[in-house]
């Protein structure tokens, strides 16, 4: 199929506006994400409703916490990435294009078909999700609209790095949006992940603006992105740029892909960055990956109680009524709380 947002140029290469690299692509060649091929100077996707993963979740997975808690969230993805994470969770499907000779494998889906099925389970919201949204980006946005008029929520889980423009055309579908803010500095971003910070940033920006639900996640690597004062520049930008009513989930890190050099996240660092949040004016932060720890819990910005209880992914106990804390009427940001 051939693919959204590109433009032609001399020689046969054309430069894909998809997301922030720009790449432009030579007759024959991909971009950086595996993906997108160029064909006679026709930019296609290889992976339009080619479905490497697909199944239901808890919204919390995501991880969104304010987000109708407690509902099911039916979860697409397809191979490739924009971004070459050293620390890939997802390596063996994200990164299959690279790592495996340009390989592009799922099972053929419709839009229809993804809507159907999260009907047909409950879910109250389809996710863009597992690998990087924005590269199966005319699927999920066939899909989004689809789901909209339905009236079942559509969430990117995301690294941020889709462009202005893919944005826009997406948004009038799209609810909500877990962003990874991997750190706040440039050089991790060069090094990491093949990548660059500012247009992260400016994409949480922009989706703010365009009245997208933003919940953000640093997943914290012990010695490359827990610096106590990178984490306060981080958390301060997330209050002032974003608003304190972005909740921001820092995560304990395990070791894999490539990065196997250093030992999984001390419980004791996310419990620092959780506290780093609350000190730069964040009212909901969350610890992850440590469940049972307290962090998980939503606690109310007013009279300081648990209105949420968590333990993993699953709701234990929640005194949000209509929007509000059940005890002292506080507003409790989100949608559908």
């Amino acid at each position: 199929m051939e693919a959204w947002l590109y433009e032609t140029l001399q020689d046969q290469r054309v430069r894909c506006r998809l997301c922030s690299h720009m790449c432009v692509i030579g007759n024959g060649k991909r971009g950086i994400c595996g993906v997108r091929e160029n064909r006679d100077g026709a930019l296609e996707t290889r992976v339009y409703g080619r479905l490497i993963a697909a199944g239901d979740d808890p919204i919390e997975k995501k991880p969104l916490f304010h987000l109708m808690p407690g509902s099911r969230s039916f979860s697409i993805a397809t191979v490739g990435c924009n971004f070459k994470c050293r620390f890939c969770q997802n390596a063996d499907i994200a990164q299959m294009p690279s790592d495996r000779n340009g390989m592009v494998a799922g099972d053929e889906a419709t839009p229809q078909q993804v809507v159907a099925a999260a009907e047909r389970k409950g879910c109250a919201s389809i996710a863009y999700t597992y690998t990087e949204p924005t590269v199966f980006f005319e699927f999920a946005c066939d899909a989004a609209q689809l789901a909209h008029g339905r009236g079942v929520k559509n969430v990117f889980v995301t690294n941020g790095y889709m462009s202005a423009e893919a944005l826009q055309r997406i948004s009038p579908w799209l609810d909500a949006a877990n962003v990874d803010l991997k750190a706040y500095s440039d050089d991790f971003y060069k090094r990491q992940c093949g990548a660059r910070l500012e247009p992260v940033k400016e994409t949480l920006r922009r989706m703010k603006r365009l009245g997208v639900w933003v919940e953000v996640t640093t997943l914290i690597i012990p010695g490359l992105n827990d610096d106590p004062m990178e984490l306060s520049r981080l958390a301060a930008f997330i209050a002032k740029d974003l608003g304190a009513e972005t909740p921001w989930h820092v995560s304990r890190f395990h070791p894999t892909y490539q990065l196997t050099d250093r030992g999984s996240t001390p419980v004791s660092t996310l419990i620092q960055a959780r506290d780093i949040g609350m000190t730069a004016g964040l009212k909901y932060v969350y610890t992850g990956n440590i469940p049972g720890q307290g962090g998980e819990d939503t606690i109310c910005p007013g009279c300081r109680q648990t209105v949420i209880a968590r333990r993993g992914f699953h709701i234990i106990d929640n005194r949000v009524q209509k929007g509000r804390c059940s005890g002292c009427g506080t507003v409790i940001e989100g949608i559908g709380m």
